[in-house]
């Protein structure tokens, strides 16, 4: 006022807010206020609500409920049900990195949008794979276990090779490189059969550690090449029967460590023996089997 003296403007009296600006404010507060766990019920409560309304009206409304779904997808992810850590169980070094990559999933995507049968379909597609669980831990964790195949041999058969499985099928991913340790099985056939024979081998350390390749013959019956250039001629059935046969021969000749061109076991009534020159005298031509 003029004349007057001066002094601090008192603030200016609010007015009052209507019922409606009130309730308004309400709700955005409680809106910023929600835990992750209210908003999955509510998303739960609209997904439901969704899906009666594509029982209720057809494809159209299929759609409308799709964009509906994303919808809640990213409104959970913003409140934090996003992707931040992938766990894979029961694979090893070598077959992480293809499971990772069939799985195509990646950080801060919204975890409840991952379709896990789906999931699982690319992972056990993958050649390492027998067969794939997938869990989801809210909220932010995937779980990917594995039941990885079990890595027999490799096979060389027409130019190819490759690894292949206690089962025979090819692991398309496996760098037969890689596998130096691994039997070399080698013709066709050798990959449905090798499971059969190599048990049997397993059993003689000795006889295993100086195997170069089994050759698969006709697809009847196994030779062994010896990293020496030695070569044992199984025959067609009961393989174990002859490789026993093997076994007294060397404990008492030591044949093995002497070395020859090429043993003979396909009679079972006769052990017939090549030796190389320089052995000749060390090993006989023929030798009866046992109880013959």
């Amino acid at each position: 006022m003029r004349g007057g003296s001066r002094g601090e403007a008192k603030p200016r009296a609010k007015a009052s807010a209507s019922p409606a600006r009130r309730a308004a404010a309400k709700g955005g507060d409680a809106r910023r206020t929600l835990k992750p766990t209210q908003v999955l019920s509510i998303a739960a409560g609209v997904l439901a609500l969704a899906l009666v309304v594509v029982l209720a009206t057809g494809g159209r409304a299929g759609r409308l409920a799709g964009a509906v779904g994303h919808a809640v997808d990213m409104r959970l992810a913003d409140a934090g049900f996003r992707l931040k850590t992938v766990h894979i169980q029961g694979a090893s070094e070598l077959a992480s990195p293809d499971i990772m990559k069939a799985a195509a999933i990646y950080k801060d995507q919204p975890l409840l949008g991952v379709d896990l049968d789906e999931l699982r379909r690319r992972v056990e597609a993958v050649g390492w794979v027998r067969e794939a669980q997938v869990v989801r831990l809210m909220p932010d964790t995937l779980v990917i276990a594995v039941q990885e195949r079990r890595q027999l041999a490799v096979w060389q058969h027409d130019g190819r090779t490759v690894v292949i499985d206690d089962h025979g099928l090819t692991i398309p991913e496996a760098n037969p490189a890689r596998f130096a340790t691994l039997p070399l099985v080698v013709g066709a056939g050798g990959d449905k059969h090798a499971a059969e024979i190599l048990p049997v081998l397993a059993q003689r350390p000795k006889l295993m550690a100086r195997l170069e390749a089994l050759v698969r013959v006709d697809d009847r019956r196994w030779d062994l090449r010896l990293k020496d250039g030695s070569l044992i001629q199984l025959p067609a059935v009961e393989q174990e029967q002859a490789l026993m046969q093997l076994e007294q021969l060397d404990l008492r000749s030591r044949i093995l460590e002497l070395g020859f061109e090429r043993i003979d076991l396909r009679n079972p009534d006769m052990v017939a023996v090549r030796p190389r020159p320089t052995v000749a005298a060390a090993a006989p031509a023929a030798t009866p089997a046992e109880g013959a």
